[in-house]
């Protein structure tokens, strides 16, 4: 029996889908709730929706009673991708982020201002991506719990400073993640095979390239360094660089957006879908609603190698940029 949903669900449903924080995909669950006409077309669809509220609630009062008791170091995951900014005292990860996102960390010339991880989020053209300021990693402070949060970034940023030794500040840090069977990708020395391995997407940033006067010592860095690593020399202090340091993050997060058309509407391009670059239709159609990879009738995409309004296949491989129409 047709559902017969009315346009509220539907821009409900976005807003739930949209929601961070369980309090609110809650409030949001419950307004799209409300937007469903109550006929034996619905009673499925919502009796979905009272288990996930179920288990929203029961998530939320579950985390507020451990909440006296959770690390610190336990960061909810938010945004497009997680990238964790990791190096030395001093070399700027605090003036760093506050520059990119919206986070308000402490800035100070001394070290071990930082001490406990702080979140923020930058913004790449339409999508947001998340940013973990992190203590120094030092020997003489290394905390089990930070190596875990870096363990579990989608990129890892090692951060050096241009104008205080960047090779000694690199290497120093690439051994103690190496101690910690961490390995950036840039390292591509033979590990044992027995032992297990993080391998984590890296890029360099040499920070503190203020002005022309340090371009020397850039090409010094690069030219010592045995690494082959992805790198790029930025200034958090006059903003040098730092579009393109955005752009090679989200180039290496491995992402594409997509874009959901309504049949017979227009594009929001505000809102995209985020999938893993190499993702099929059929797995946007999964994203927008679980039960569109089962219903999926047929689907049209402009974009990328394709004509405008093609009819496509589930395996149909999207692009960065596509627009999508399912039909359902």
């Amino acid at each position: 029996m047709p559902t017969n949903l009315p346009p509220e669900y539907f821009a409900a449903e976005k807003r739930y889908r949209e929601a961070k924080t369980i309090q609110e995909k809650i409030t949001s669950l419950e307004e799209l709730m409300g937007t469903i006409p109550k006929h034996k077309g619905t009673d499925k669809l919502r009796a979905d929706l009272r288990r996930r509220l179920s288990k929203l609630k029961s998530s939320a009062e579950t985390k507020k009673k451990a909440g006296k008791h959770e690390s610190v170091f336990h960061i909810e995951r938010e945004g497009a991708g997680r990238v964790v900014i990791t190096g030395p005292p001093n070399v700027g990860k605090s003036s760093l982020i506050k520059v990119l996102t919206n986070a308000n960390p402490k800035i100070s010339e001394y070290p071990f201002t930082t001490w406990i991880p702080l979140p923020g989020m930058m913004t790449y053209e339409n999508i947001q991506i998340q940013l973990v300021d992190t203590p120094p990693i030092v020997r003489e402070h290394i905390e089990t719990e930070l190596m875990d949060l870096i363990r579990n970034a989608d990129i890892l940023l090692l951060l050096v400073d241009l104008q205080s030794d960047p090779l000694q500040q690199l290497q120093d840090t690439l051994q103690l993640l190496i101690e910690f069977r961490i390995a950036p990708t840039c390292i591509k020395r033979p590990y044992d095979e027995n032992n297990r391995i993080s391998t984590i997407p890296s890029l360099v940033v040499v920070n503190k390239h203020d002005d022309t006067a340090f371009d020397e010592d850039f090409q010094v860095f690069c030219e010592l360094l045995e690494e082959e690593c992805q790198m790029i020399s930025i200034s958090a202090q006059t903003n040098y660089h730092l579009d393109e340091l955005k752009s090679m993050i989200f180039k290496q997060l491995n992402i594409i957006r997509i874009y959901s058309k309504p049949p017979g509407k227009e594009v929001d391009f505000t809102s995209p879908f985020v999938m893993k670059r190499g993702g099929t239709l059929n797995e946007f159609a999964g994203k927008v609603h679980k039960d569109f990879t089962e219903k999926l009738k047929s689907a049209r995409v402009w974009g990328q190698g394709v004509f405008d309004g093609q009819l496509v296949g589930r395996d149909h491989i999207l692009e960065d940029g596509d627009i999508v129409e399912l039909h359902i």
